[in-house]
């Protein structure tokens, strides 16, 4: 946890066993014209559970790209299968849980699934890389592959 959490740690969500739970509210702004959550924003809300899982784990994006030039890093989605389900309305409480797949190289492919009271409502597949300062693939370093690879659920 880092400092900037404070009082909040549980802003992060949870584990449960190898597996990353974060619980988000969908607001107004969250929904379209029919009051259902826009699509767009199931991909916002794996965003944020992708990010709380890897700060649980005590990996923290601002401190990969503070790093020095020839250390920088920065995790980017290179590619996302996703599968539409249910709808989500406002004033729902969904859950966007996030499990790891594989670890390979510089690539971390994982699995998403917002639910709503057990139920899948969006569904998705997502190859993350991690990449250098220049924009290329950088592997893995061995703390960071180490701890990635304690939360693989082989589930894919």
């Amino acid at each position: 946890m880092s400092e900037a959490d404070g009082d909040w740690p549980d802003l992060a969500g949870r584990m449960d066993g190898r597996i990353h739970v974060l619980p988000v509210r969908v607001y107004y702004e969250d929904t379209d014209f029919s009051g259902l959550v826009y699509h767009a924003n199931y991909l916002k809300f794996c965003e944020r559970g992708r990010s709380d899982f890897l700060r649980k784990l005590g990996i923290f994006h601002r401190v990969l790209h503070e790093r020095a030039q020839e250390d920088r890093a920065s995790f980017v989605v290179r590619r996302m299968m996703c599968a539409f389900l249910k709808p989500a309305m406002i004033d729902d409480i969904v859950e966007v849980e996030t499990a790891i797949a594989d670890v390979r190289g510089a690539r971390l492919n994982l699995i998403q699934t917002v639910k709503r009271r057990g139920e899948a409502l969006f569904e998705a597949t997502v190859e993350a890389a991690l990449i250098d300062g220049t924009g290329r693939p950088k592997r893995f370093a061995g703390d960071i592959k180490t701890v990635l690879c304690e939360y693989i659920t082989g589930t894919q």
